[in-house]
């Protein structure tokens, strides 16, 4: 059997998004494939509403848990901004998927910057592969707008080399009992969104 190469997911978000969760997910679902993981968190500012970035790879042997700009095969972006703010960091060739949500970032709140008004033409213009998805109202939909990032992972689990029921076994165990029902309904609306997207 060939070896396994290595793929490389960036996920980048605001604090509170639960960016840090969606990865740890990831993280869960891979191994319980039987896949090397590295993962490493990056966060700009602690608080909510700070930047936050988290790198995730995975294949038969991971040697670093860090990607380098320019050789992420996908980047989840949870914030429109942010996903901007991170395309350089594809590989040519890499998929960009992103939520339509926008969050001011501090600068903007404090009235020293301004937020694109043009931001999904922006992200167009700087990405050919890209899916744009709003989780926000997926994941009320499904029951709480806390799921949006399950909505994310559904979104991206298509293009991961992941059974659903990998993911499902692994939502199941990491959420709060109470919640379970609403995340899987928020990881397939996700699974759904991208399905049906016509790019």
């Amino acid at each position: 059997m060939s070896a396994r190469p290595t793929t490389n997911l960036l996920l980048s978000g605001v604090g509170g998004q639960g960016v840090v969760l969606a990865s740890y997910v990831l993280s869960q679902v891979a191994m319980a494939e039987g896949y090397d993981v590295k993962q490493s968190e990056v966060h700009g500012m602690s608080q909510r509403g700070g930047s936050v970035t988290s790198h995730f790879r995975f294949g038969d042997k991971v040697a670093a848990p860090l990607i380098t700009p320019g050789t992420a095969d996908i980047l989840l972006g949870f914030e429109a901004l942010e996903a901007l703010r991170y395309v350089h960091w594809l590989r040519p060739g890499g998929l960009l998927i992103y939520n339509a949500l926008q969050i001011n970032p501090s600068p903007v709140a404090a009235g020293l910057a301004t937020y694109p008004a043009d931001i999904d033409a922006q992200i167009a213009a700087a990405w050919p592969n890209v899916r744009r998805i709003d989780a926000n109202a997926l994941a009320q939909q499904a029951g709480t707008i806390k799921a949006a990032n399950v909505v994310m992972l559904g979104a991206v689990s298509g293009a991961l080399p992941f059974p659903p029921a990998a993911w499902e076994e692994v939502i199941r165990r990491v959420v709060p009992p109470k919640t379970i029902d609403v995340n899987l309904a928020a990881f397939r609306l996700g699974v759904a969104a991208v399905a049906t997207e016509v790019v």
